[in-house]
């Protein structure tokens, strides 16, 4: 059990007496035959504390099923008379935005291990699937078929089935697509009292037998007839005929008059979990649209963009989307730009401060063809004749690449506004209501009117063509001041909402905004949905709170005013520029939960399936540790049992900085991980493992005097066999025979040190290049410094080897931070010194010399502006200067494919670009592939309790892409080729293939 010194922070504590009986029941599960995990940890509840949303609330526990039986087990037990006091919610990849899933309860959490792809249908088109499965994951099983599930969202890298239905979610081309519930076959769910119900459409006349029945499902039959049927003027008049009508107990079509059928998944759809805990689905799916255009429409400001959605709309596009100019300067400062800004060019002597994005889907290509013709004569005529409607261009967009990026862009827009500055973050609280498209621009003027009185900063974006705009204020939830302002505009919004027709859930369910649910299901049918409730869940056990209170029952609806996270982090006190203010700024989009092994972003989640051992959940930790720590408790009070459970999951992280770079908000884990292992390094004794790594600059020179017996006295059975065991590292890599020195005098290059480089007059600077060693390939892999000269010479270059000066990073992961700064003051005026004389400089290892760009300027006592550039970088430059020898390379009978380090793809965004043309400029096609991590990340996959998780990332990403025939692979990591290596694959670095190439062809 969590420390009992702990239980009330984070959240409201439950009372004692019902403490215990969550205690009880939780003991009781664990020796039950519930075969899933039971995290009652108290990192593992904060972790499910929060969402995407701005509430926190602690659960009891986090429940992790494995399959439908587990969750019967745990709610069947419920039902004894010593647990009725427990309550649940489910919870799937947690990216609501309105905390549908929190709850003070138990989190049953779907997504870690209910991920099986059961039955697929191509010939009826349909799919089975468990509600853990990402949206995504599912798509990339059935493209094979030609099919695709159709509602698109912009989370669909993370976003669960089990949370699309819950919320019944819908997104992009939903007026051709539809929401989820529009898909949905057939539906298995556990009840509240541990029953099974099967939920699919039957007739009214079996759905009447059923109603007979004495159980709970019985229950359920006989109220749905009698408020569905019994109902259905009141129902029919009271919800408009919106696209996005209604998320949550869609009363309107649980009964079909015309077919006379029953259907209560369409009530357990939006039903933001709690009616059941849904854990299978039959889907139906689409067929691929075999071709697709896209039109990017570019304006003078937002709200033309918006007035002109429904002409675009009638122009019978698939889908309309908008990004307004706010989103649209925060994506020209992410990594996200460089993909799209060819495809988004400004229009000469205008400014583009909003876009429309109008796709065309269909079959035939001319059907697309005769669409996009009659819409660019539409818009060059506004663009000639009505300057006035605000049109200034528009860019077509055909390769299915390329539309891909605009939309990856687009998907990012809710996490790239928490990137706005200041203390002020854009955030998600009345954002997603519907109303009758042609009545959208008025309806914003006036929602932008209500912001503008309050003199709030704020970014907007969403599907114009259904009238959902995603609407985001500014506002801190640190201050009291700005949460009663989020009370004050809620209520606005509401009203004007309602004034316009229509409803304040569009998109993303009600969850802590269920209290203007009586408002808007309105006398007559408020009551009709709580009794729709009671009957499914009479004791309000799944979810309590949330859409409505069981007809009859005393408890109260949650509120808009409910404890938030900014409560917390009140008492947080940190420095402006601390890194530990990347914790603070994670706004939970879950980005870093990607779920596409090809992805960077975070190996250590991909592989656990933790969500403790993300970015997001490292911040979350983090932001509860700053909390214990600041709220009166001195930085250097004994550690407690959640400093460890901290501890543990910073071991995790491959400190890889994906996250620095791909997060929207920049979350960087490996800068407020140094940080958090320097504190923790002075109270509790290192692993002798970490000193090594620290002293591994220190060591390598000396040991590389003496390979042979270097290799032989830690290469033998014995020292492998202490190596594992004693120390905890295996695999180590074996130091360069012939060393980088005695090859560097072979070929009488020169070596200098930086005074000797500062001091010469006998080198042509322009025609130099001084490569800056790095402690791997200048000890473990010299054999490509050697490379690197070998194609700088053939370039017309003198390569200088600059004496080792060392650098800092392994000092820097491992939490060694004094050790780090001494290193940063001593080399970096150095580098610095040589940079302001000049030279060229080159790093051949991505991860130490992206760290001169980023961590040694966090670290230096003074201004540090070097550079150390990548090979690529200097090659491309070089090979675009018309004074430098032009060489052509014969093409290569094997394929080339690169893959690239994890640090450097996602720090350097066009690093395989750069690659690309390089081998261009030699007359070599070279494919990039997009690829994750390889397991390695310098000594995580060395250390001996990371074995499993570094093989399972290889062979997530790696290990195939390695394997195809006829393919010769090129990976720029050192960590990368080593874990190739290791798994008796062979890659070489671009430099080692361009070198033998060139010595081939003398």
């Amino acid at each position: 059990m969590a420390e009992q010194s702990l239980i009330q922070a984070g959240a409201t504590a439950a009372p004692a007496a019902l403490h215990l009986q969550y205690q009880r029941y939780l003991s009781a599960l664990s020796e039950s035959a519930f075969s899933g995990e039971i995290d009652w940890t108290y990192a593992g509840r904060l972790i499910a504390a929060t969402d995407n949303s701005i509430y926190q609330q602690l659960p009891q526990a986090v429940l992790y099923p494995r399959h439908t039986q587990d969750v019967v087990t745990a709610l069947q037990l419920a039902q004894q008379d010593a647990y009725q006091g427990v309550r649940f919610s489910p919870r799937g990849g947690g990216t609501g935005t309105n905390g549908q899933s929190l709850t003070a309860g138990i989190v049953i959490d779907l997504s870690r291990h209910m991920r099986q792809i059961g039955e697929l249908n191509a010939k009826q088109a349909w799919v089975e699937c468990e509600t853990g499965v990402v949206k995504d994951q599912l798509n990339d099983a059935v493209r094979d078929a030609g099919l695709f599930f159709s509602p698109d969202l912009s989370t669909s890298n993370r976003a669960t089935i089990g949370g699309m239905i819950n919320t019944d979610a819908s997104g992009q081309g939903s007026l051709v697509y539809g929401k989820t519930s529009d898909h949905i076959l057939a539906l298995t769910a556990v009840l509240s009292n541990g029953e099974l119900l099967e939920a699919y459409e039957m007739s009214v006349a079996e759905a009447s037998a059923k109603a007979e029945q004495a159980n709970l499902e019985g229950a359920i039959y006989r109220q749905v007839i009698q408020t569905c049927i019994g109902k259905r003027d009141a129902i029919a008049e009271k919800f408009p005929p919106l696209n996005r009508f209604l998320t949550g107990y869609d009363l309107k079509h649980a009964y079909d008059p015309q077919r006379q059928t029953i259907n209560i998944a369409r009530l357990l759809a939006g039903s933001e979990g709690t009616l059941a805990v849904i854990t299978r689905a039959r889907l139906n799916l689409t067929a691929l649209p075999k071709f697709k255009v896209l039109v990017n429409v570019k304006y003078s400001d937002f709200q033309a963009a918006l007035r002109n959605a429904p002409f675009l709309v009638k122009a019978e596009a698939t889908s309309v989307e908008t990004i307004d100019s706010n989103v649209l300067d925060l994506a020209r400062n992410d990594i996200i730009w460089h993909q799209v800004e060819q495809h988004l060019a400004e229009v000469p002597g205008q400014t583009m401060n909003g876009i429309n994005m109008v796709e065309f889907t269909a079959t035939a290509a001319d059907e697309i063809e005769q669409k996009l013709s009659r819409l660019c004569q539409a818009l060059d005529e506004l663009i000639q004749t009505k300057p006035e409607q605000g049109v200034i261009g528009y860019q077509i967009c055909r390769e299915p690449s390329s539309i891909q990026t605009i939309y990856a862009m687009r998907k990012k827009a809710v996490g790239l506004l928490g990137a706005t500055k200041g203390a002020r973050k854009p955030i998600a609280f009345a954002e997603d209501t519907a109303v009758p498209p042609e009545k959208l621009a008025d309806f914003i003027t006036e929602f932008r009117a209500i912001l503008d009185q309050h003199q709030l900063h704020y970014g907007m974006f969403g599907h114009v063509d259904a009238g959902v705009l995603h609407v985001r204020p500014a506002l801190d939830m640190k201050a009291p001041s700005d949460q009663q302002l989020l009370r004050q505009i809620s209520d606005q919004v509401a009203e004007l909402t309602a004034k316009y027709g229509g409803l304040m859930w569009g998109e993303h369910g009600k969850g802590y905004r269920s209290e203007y649910a009586p408002k808007f299901f309105g006398q007559e049918l408020y009551p009709e949905i709580q009794k729709i409730k009671a009957a499914f869940d009479p004791e309000n056990r799944l979810n309590p709170g949330k859409l409505c209170t069981p007809f009859g029952s005393q408890e109260q609806l949650v509120s808009v005013d409910a404890v938030k996270r900014g409560d917390f982090d009140r008492a947080i006190e940190v420095e402006p520029n601390s890194p530990y203010q990347h914790a603070l700024d994670c706004n939970g989009n879950g980005l870093c939960f990607n779920y596409a092994a090809d992805s960077a972003m975070c190996p250590s989640y991909k592989a656990s399936g933790n969500r403790a051992y993300s970015p997001k959940g490292r911040a979350s930790l983090i932001r509860e540790w700053l909390r214990l720590r600041s709220g009166g408790q001195n930085l250097a009070a004994p550690l407690t049992e959640f400093d460890q459970q901290v501890k543990q999951s910073m071991d995790e992280c491959l400190a890889c900085k994906a996250c620095a770079n791909q997060c929207p908000v920049k979350v960087d884990v490996p800068a407020f991980r140094a940080e958090f292992l320097a504190w923790y390094g002075q109270h509790e004794k290192r692993k002798l493992k970490d000193y090594l790594v620290r002293d591994v600059e220190r060591l390598a020179p000396k040991l590389a005097k003496w390979p042979r017996l270097a290799n032989l006295l830690s290469d033998n059975p014995l020292s492998r066999l202490l190596l594992k065991h004693v120390i905890g590292y295996q695999d180590a890599p074996k130091l360069s025979v012939p060393t980088l020195q005695q090859r560097w005098q072979q070929h009488a290059w020169q070596q200098l040190s930086v005074n000797e480089l500062l001091q010469t007059t006998q080198l042509e600077q322009a025609r130099t290049v001084v490569i800056v060693q790095d402690p791997f390939t200048s000890f473990y892999e010299a054999e490509l410094v050697e490379a690197f000269a070998k194609v700088a010479q053939v370039l017309g270059f003198e390569p200088v080897l600059l004496e080792f000066l060392g650098n800092g990073k392994a000092q820097h992961v491992k939490g060694f931070l004094t050790e780090f700064r001494a290193t940063v003051a001593r080399v970096g005026p150095q580098l610095q010194a040589l940079s302001d004389a000049g030279w060229n400089l080159v790093g051949l290892d991505a991860s130490t010399s992206l760290c001169y760009q980023d961590e040694y300027r966090r670290y230096s006592s003074q201004p540090l502006s070097f550079e150390v550039r990548l090979p690529q970088q200097w090659l491309l430059q070089v090979c675009a200067d018309e004074t430098f020898a032009k060489v052509q390379l014969a093409p290569t009978p094997a394929s080339l494919q690169l893959l690239t380090h994890c640090t450097e793809q996602t720090a350097l965004a066009t690093a395989a670009k750069q690659w690309h043309t390089v081998f261009a400029q030699f007359g070599l096609e070279l494919t990039t592939r997009a690829n994750g991590c390889c397991g390695m990340a310098g000594t995580y996959g060395h250390e001996a309790e990371h074995q499993e998780a570094s093989r399972k990332l290889y062979e997530m990403s790696w290990q195939e892409q390695l394997a195809q025939p006829g393919w010769q692979t090129l990976a720029t990591g050192f960590s990368c080729r080593s874990q190739a290596k290791r798994f008796k694959q062979r890659a070489l670095h671009p430099l080692q293939y361009l070198a033998q190439s060139l010595a081939q062809g003398e």
